[in-house]
């Protein structure tokens, strides 16, 4: 069992920033960490997602180019860092982890099923 926490989120305003925090109990038998979100009366969808072995890194257009995820292994913990928030961005946003055991094309494409842990989400709040 591995447990995500995330951290980060908040209020800001449009056109600000903010860098969200997943920190996770054990990697060892992970594959990749990955960023959703879920605004209300929508869908979950992937934004973003990194591959805990080489860092590879895979995004979804909605948000390429505002927002970048990185990873700091010593610590098992996985950022995003999201840079001209528009007031779409508010949702929840949860990170997930896939085992190791995860094709590659579905760790790529983010799809929720593909994700095996979740943590509780932080709320972002895009607003002025």
């Amino acid at each position: 069992q591995v447990h995500l926490a995330e951290s980060g989120g908040g209020l800001v305003q449009p056109g600000g920033s903010l860098r969200l925090s997943c920190a996770a109990s054990s990697t060892s038998a992970l594959g990749a960490i990955g960023w959703f979100r879920q605004a209300p009366g929508k869908e979950r969808e992937g934004l973003s997602s990194i591959t805990v072995r080489d860092g590879k890194t895979f995004y979804k257009d909605s948000v390429k180019g505002r927002f970048t995820i990185s990873r700091d292994n010593a610590k098992n913990t996985v950022f995003l860092q999201m840079n001209n928030l528009k007031p779409e961005d508010t949702a929840i946003y949860y990170c997930a982890a896939a085992t190791d055991a995860t094709p590659l094309f579905h760790i790529a494409n983010m799809r929720t099923r593909s994700y095996d842990y979740w943590g509780q989400g932080t709320q972002v709040t895009v607003s002025s």
